[in-house]
C-alpha cells in the first residue's frame, strides 16, 4: 500500500494517465472517412451542404470560445477543461452517430469547435503536476501517445474500410466507446494545486525560475558588467553588451526565464527576497514572493499584455511567430477540406479510398523529415521559410490540377510533412528564448491570430453566406496563399541577408582605411 501511495505522488502516475487519455481521445478510425460517411447512405447529405453550410461552423465556434477557454483552463487548473473537452467530444461523436439534418450537423460542429479549443489543457496540465527535471520526458511521452493514437486510428480505419470489416456506422460506435473510456480516465487525473497564471506556485527549483537559472548559467561570459541597485520596488541591471537585434540566440530570455533570487542584497533578508526578471534591454522588474500566490483576473490580464508586447518586440521571435500564424491558418483550412477535394477527384462510391493510409504515411514521413533536416535557421531562417512555403504552394497546385487521386495523395503528404517539419522547428526556436508561461502565451496568441485569419477566409471563400466557392477554386486560392507567404519571407530573407553582409563588411573597410592612414609616403 505504501508503495502504491509513493507511485501515485510521483511524476509517473499523472504522466501515464495523461498518455492513456491522449491516446484514447485521438484514436478516431472514422475521421479520415468523414466525408464519405456524411455524403453516403448513412446521412445522405450533399457535398455542398457539408462544405458550405456544416464545416464552417466549427471554425466559428472555435474562435468564439478560444479566449474564454484559454483563461478558464488556467483559472480552473486544467483538469475541468480536459473533462469538458472529452465530454464535448463524446457529444460530438454521439450527434454524428444518431442525428442527420443540416441544422443538427451544424450543432455537432459547434461542439467540435469546443473540443479543438480545449486542447490547450492537455499539455498545460503536465506543467502543473510534474517537476521541472521530468517535464521534457513527460511532454515527449504525451506527444508520442497522441501521435501513436492518431496513427493507430488512421491505420485501423483504413483496414476496416479496405477489408469491409465494419461499416462506417459501427466504426463510429467503436470510436464512441473509446471516447467514453477516455472520459472515465479524465476523471482519474489528479487535480493540480497550481497553474501558470492564476494559481502560481513558488519557483524554487521546479518551475521556470530554475529553468532560467540553468539557462543563465549555461550562457558564455559575454563581458556583461552588472550594477545592481535595489530600491523598494525595482532593481536595475546595467549592461555594456547589447546583442544584435536579429540574434535571438544571444538574447537573455525575457523576464520569467531569467529569474534570479536575491536574498541578501543591501540588507534584504531571505524572507524579503525579491524575484528579478531580466529583459533583453538590461532592465529588470522585481516582484515580491507574494506574487507567487493566487492572482486576480485584472492583474493576470495586465501581466499577459505586458508579456505579449515584450515578447513580440524580439525580431527573431516575431519572424517565427508570423510564419506560425500565417501557415497554421492555411494548414488548418487544408486539413478541414482536403477530404472534399479527394471526394471530388475520385468519388468514394466507385473507388476504394485510402484516406486513412495517407494520413498514417504523412505522420511517419514527418517524423523522418524532422530527424534528417539540418539547416542553420538563424542565418537562413527567412529564406528557408520562403522556400518551403513555396514548395507547399506547389504541392497544393499539384493536388488541384493533376486530376489524379494518387498525385493528390502525394501532394497532400508533401504538404503536411513540410508544415509539420517547420512548425516543430518554429516551436523550438520560440521556446528556446522564453519561459514556460511566456511560451504558453505566444502559443495561444499565434494560434488565435491563425484562427482569426482562418475565420475570415472561411466566411469569404467557403461559407454559403459569402462567395461559397467550389472546392477546386478554394484550393487554387489556398495554393496562391502559400505562394504569397513564400514571397513575403523571400523578400524579408533577402533584406536581412543584405543587412548582415553590410554589417560584416563595414569593420573590414574601417580596418583598411585605418591602415592606409598610417602608411609611409613614397
Amino acid at each position: 500500500m505504501a508503495c502504491m501511495e509513493t507511485w501515485r505522488v510521483s511524476w509517473a502516475y499523472p504522466t501515464i494517465l495523461l498518455c492513456a487519455y491522449g491516446f484514447l481521445i485521438t484514436v478516431k478510425p472514422l475521421e479520415p472517412f468523414v466525408i464519405p460517411y456524411l455524403t453516403g447512405p448513412d446521412k445522405n447529405l450533399t457535398i455542398e451542404q457539408v462544405t458550405n453550410q456544416i464545416f464552417p461552423v466549427s471554425t466559428y465556434s472555435y474562435l468564439a470560445v478560444l479566449v474564454p477557454v484559454f483563461l478558464l483552463t488556467d483559472w480552473l487548473r486544467y483538469k475541468p477543461v480536459m473533462v469538458l473537452q472529452c465530454s464535448s467530444l463524446l457529444v460530438t461523436t454521439a450527434m454524428l452517430l444518431w442525428l442527420q439534418s443540416v441544422s443538427e450537423m451544424q450543432a455537432m460542429q459547434f461542439f467540435y469547435g469546443v473540443v479543438m479549443a480545449s486542447e490547450v489543457a492537455y499539455f498545460s496540465y503536465i506543467y502543473s503536476v510534474v517537476e521541472l527535471q521530468h517535464y521534457r520526458r513527460a511532454t515527449s511521452y504525451c506527444r508520442a501517445a497522441q501521435l501513436l493514437g492518431y496513427t493507430v486510428g488512421s491505420v485501423l480505419g483504413q483496414l476496416l474500410v479496405s477489408f469491409g470489416l465494419l461499416s462506417y456506422h459501427y466504426t463510429l460506435v467503436f470510436t464512441l466507446v473509446l471516447t467514453a473510456i477516455a472520459w472515465g480516465v479524465s476523471w482519474l487525473l489528479p487535480m493540480p494545486q497550481s497553474s501558470m497564471f492564476f494559481h502560481r506556485r513558488g519557483r524554487s527549483g521546479s518551475a521556470s525560475g530554475a529553468l532560467g537559472e540553468k539557462v543563465a548559467n549555461d550562457q558564455p561570459d559575454l563581458g556583461i558588467t552588472k550594477t545592481v541597485e535595489v530600491k523598494q520596488s525595482e532593481v536595475e541591471i546595467n549592461t555594456n553588451h547589447s546583442p544584435s537585434p536579429e540574434d535571438t540566440s544571444q538574447i537573455t530570455a525575457p523576464v520569467d526565464l531569467a529569474e534570479v533570487q536575491t536574498p541578501h542584497i543591501r540588507g534584504c533578508s531571505s524572507s524579503d527576497s525579491m524575484r528579478m526578471s531580466v529583459v533583453s534591454g538590461g532592465t529588470v522588474v522585481s516582484e515580491s514572493n507574494a506574487s507567487t500566490g493566487r492572482v486576480g483576473c485584472a492583474g493576470v490580464l495586465v501581466q499577459l499584455w505586458r508579456d505579449f508586447l515584450l515578447c513580440y518586440s524580439i525580431p527573431g521571435l516575431l519572424r517565427w511567430s508570423l510564419w506560425w500564424t500565417l501557415a497554421t491558418c492555411g494548414y488548418n483550412q487544408i486539413l478541414n477540406y482536403v477530404q472534399v477535394l479527394w471526394e471530388h477527384i475520385e468519388p468514394s462510391s466507385n473507388f476504394t479510398v485510402y484516406n486513412g493510409g495517407v494520413e498514417a504515411v504523412s505522420s511517419a514521413a514527418t517524423a523522418y523529415a524532422i530527424g534528417i533536416t539540418k539547416v542553420n535557421w538563424h542565418q537562413w531562417g527567412e529564406l528557408a521559410l520562403g522556400f518551403f512555403s513555396a514548395m507547399s504552394g506547389g504541392a497544393l497546385y499539384v493536388m488541384v490540377f493533376s486530376g489524379n487521386i494518387w498525385a493528390c495523395y502525394c501532394g497532400y503528404v508533401l504538404f503536411k510533412c513540410l508544415y509539420m517539419l517547420l512548425i516543430t522547428i518554429a516551436m523550438f526556436q520560440i521556446a528556446v528564448d522564453l519561459s514556460m508561461e511566456r511560451y504558453a502565451l505566444i502559443f495561444g496568441a499565434n494560434n488565435f491570430g491563425a484562427l482569426v485569419l482562418q475565420t475570415i477566409i472561411t466566411f469569404v471563400v467557403v461559407d454559403s453566406g459569402g462567395l461559397g466557392l467550389d472546392i477546386v477554386t478554394q484550393f487554387i486560392i489556398y495554393g496562391s496563399y502559400f505562394c504569397f507567404i513564400a514571397l513575403v519571407f523571400f523578400v524579408w530573407g533577402t533584406y536581412v541577408t543584405v543587412q548582415r553582409r553590410r554589417r560584416t563588411e563595414t569593420p573590414k573597410q574601417d580596418v583598411v582605411i585605418h591602415e592606409n592612414t598610417h602608411a609611409e609616403p613614397f
